[in-house]
């Protein structure tokens, strides 16, 4: 279903810029007689914190009105709009510019690992950078892939932030039980359109 994809993604993306964020991942899958729509959005890549569960909620409204206007997905869906949460890869200078201020591991391209808190990640013509504390300075092309530890100590001070990101329910859950509980991100269930709900 890549060219549903496509113009699900087409019609949210204007959506979801005009509310200040990014669009991470579109993808639609089938499920028996209907179709499941799941959107990743994110805050802006310079952002340092967690999507908060209001403004998921205000954006998963407004991207359900979008593709209800457009009727882009055929017959009745389920829509399923999550952040990417914790346990996202860190493969991209973009992934780890959202990471900035978290304790992070990273696995190198050599097999050895290293980590540390996360100051910065910097776009350099001689390959991109990031910037440990200490500053500690690693080529980004020498990093196979990171990963955000997740900080227990943290939760105190930033408890609605990293409890989204652990999985809390950002909205209303539809009846077949897609609502993402459980995973590592936050997720707002909306049935489609044509879904009795």
């Amino acid at each position: 279903m890549t060219q549903q994809a496509d113009a699900v993604r087409t019609v949210v993306a204007p959506v979801v810029e005009a509310a200040g964020l990014s669009l991470e991942a579109v993808s639609v899958s089938s499920a028996g007689s209907k179709s499941v729509v799941r959107i990743t959005i994110d805050l802006p890549e310079d952002a340092v914190g967690s999507l908060d569960s209001d403004s998921l909620g205000d954006a998963s409204r407004a991207i359900s009105a979008a593709l209800d206007t457009d009727d882009v997905v055929a017959g009745a869906y389920t829509l399923e709009i999550s952040t990417p949460g914790t346990s996202r890869p860190l493969t991209e200078l973009r992934h780890f510019k959202r990471a900035r201020t978290r304790l992070v591991t990273l696995k190198m391209m050599d097999g050895s690992s290293d980590g540390g808190r996360l100051t910065d990640a910097l776009a350099n013509d001689d390959g991109d950078v990031l910037v440990l504390d200490g500053d500690r300075r690693i080529l980004l092309g020498d990093v196979r892939r990171g990963k955000v530890e997740v900080e227990l100590k943290k939760l105190d001070d930033v408890q609605d932030a990293e409890a989204s990101e652990l999985g809390e329910s950002a909205g209303e859950d539809t009846d077949d039980d897609s609502d993402g509980a459980g995973s590592d991100n936050a997720t707002e269930g909306h049935p489609g359109r044509n879904e009795e709900g």
